[in-house]
């Protein structure tokens, strides 16, 4: 089974799990809407279910694939002890974009 940054790795297994963040979606409209072939949509869902970071539903001769969100726990409690590298700085520009709104106001 691929690891969650296995899964990750591909900027078209991540460009299918932004698409699914809208809502479940069937191979056919992940197709359309990336502009990509369905067979080539296929392949990497069945990696991304292999992965765990989706989930298929049949209905009928569709199948429904939607977010699941264990994997991404995962990958967010790795990145836990590097959320100071850009916290930090969201914070100065955050203080930052305060300070020139006030040096704007009359």
């Amino acid at each position: 089974m691929p690891t969650a940054y296995d899964v990750l790795a591909l900027p078209l297994r991540r460009e299918i799990l932004d698409a699914l963040r809208s809502g479940p979606s069937t191979v056919g409209e992940l197709a359309d809407g990336l502009g990509v072939p369905q067979p080539t949509v296929s392949k990497q869902l069945r990696i991304l279910r292999e992965g765990g970071f989706v989930e298929v539903r049949a209905e009928a001769q569709r199948r429904w694939y939607a977010l699941r969100g264990e994997p991404f726990a995962e990958v967010a409690q790795w990145l836990e002890p590097y959320r100071w590298l850009w916290e930090e700085r969201i914070d100065r520009l955050g203080s930052r974009l305060d300070e020139m709104q006030d040096e704007e106001q009359p």
